[in-house]
């Protein structure tokens, strides 16, 4: 192991021991230090501003693809092409792109988030 990824785990595991609900979240399987050392660096609100941040950006991202898949239907019912369903069909995207992001979603909320949060922590060190 390098010099540079043992103290980032010596650093990491010593905010684990200091503060118990404290979880590294892994990617790929594997702990991911960089964002456990990042998240040492912001503050809680920050954390919570990038958290918000990131949903309202899987929302607009599913809401985007709903819209794609249901306008080519055709036919009658909630999708159906008559003159109202139109704007119904588009708040009714929004929802569903809303509660998808909101309940987990479907990934890109976690990577937003740990790009803004070590963004963060890197401007937090320019700054200092």
């Amino acid at each position: 192991m390098q010099t540079g990824m043992l103290n980032t785990a010596r650093v990491v595991s010593a905010a684990l021991s200091s503060n118990p609900s404290f979880s590294v979240e892994s990617r790929n399987g594997r702990p991911d230090f960089e964002l456990a050392a990042a998240l040492q660096k912001v503050s809680p609100q920050q954390q919570a501003k990038a958290q918000k941040t990131a949903t309202d950006f899987e929302g607009m991202f599913l809401n985007s693809m709903f819209a794609q898949m249901t306008s080519g239907l055709k036919g009658e019912g909630p999708f159906g092409d008559t003159p109202g369903t139109g704007v119904w069909r588009s708040m009714l995207t929004e929802q569903y792109s809303k509660n998808f992001a909101s309940a987990g979603g479907v990934g890109v909320a976690r990577d937003v988030y740990r790009t803004l949060i070590i963004q963060q922590a890197k401007t937090t060190l320019r700054t200092a």
